[in-house]
């Protein structure tokens, strides 16, 4: 079932179009969500509340358009008011929040662990150049689509990403990582 069919099927009433949709789309959108939270339960939350806004704004999706980056800028969105949230409140001794973060102390590494080497550089990132990073190379979405979804002009989105690249390539080279 394509997009078109599946977001007809959800307005239609079919009790599993709206499983579907989860089911075609919850990887996607919950690799942005970890990628943006940097903590699976933050991410799993925002993936959860990503869904329930869709489904209820469904009926105002344009079916000609596709759904993916629709998803994908709800979820920019659940994740920026995330962390918007968090930065107002208080830190809190939580030691479980330190397990799904990469462990940036300096250090012997190993040469051939470049996926580890980028995960450290990318969690080096200030959030917006990260988002827009895993938008564009991870997601896979075009300038245009990472700019509405983040709802930046182009221009600014390109900028992002330069830096981004700039940034990750200083750290990974000041960390020893030949590519």
């Amino acid at each position: 079932m394509d997009d078109r069919l599946l977001v007809e099927a959800i307005r239609a009433g079919d009790p599993q179009a709206p499983r579907e949709l989860i089911a075609r789309f919850q990887g996607v959108v919950f690799g942005l969500c970890f990628r943006m939270l940097g903590h699976r339960h933050d991410a799993e939350d925002a993936m959860q509340e990503t869904f329930v806004r869709a489904l209820r704004g469904i009926f105002g999706f344009d079916a000609s358009r596709p759904i993916r980056p629709w998803l994908l800028e709800i979820a920019a969105n659940r994740c920026r008011t995330a962390m918007a949230l968090r930065a107002r409140r208080p830190p809190a001794a939580d030691p479980s929040r330190a397990v799904d973060r990469p462990d940036d102390r300096a250090g012997p590494h190993d040469p051939d662990d470049l996926a580890g080497e980028l995960e450290l550089a990318l969690a080096q990132l200030r959030p917006d150049y990260r988002t827009v990073f895993a938008l564009f190379h991870e997601q896979g979405l075009s300038y245009e689509e990472v700019a509405r979804a983040l709802g930046r002009p182009v221009g600014t989105i390109k900028t992002w990403l330069h830096r981004a690249r700039a940034e990750m390539a200083a750290h990974l080279a000041a960390r020893g990582v030949r590519c």
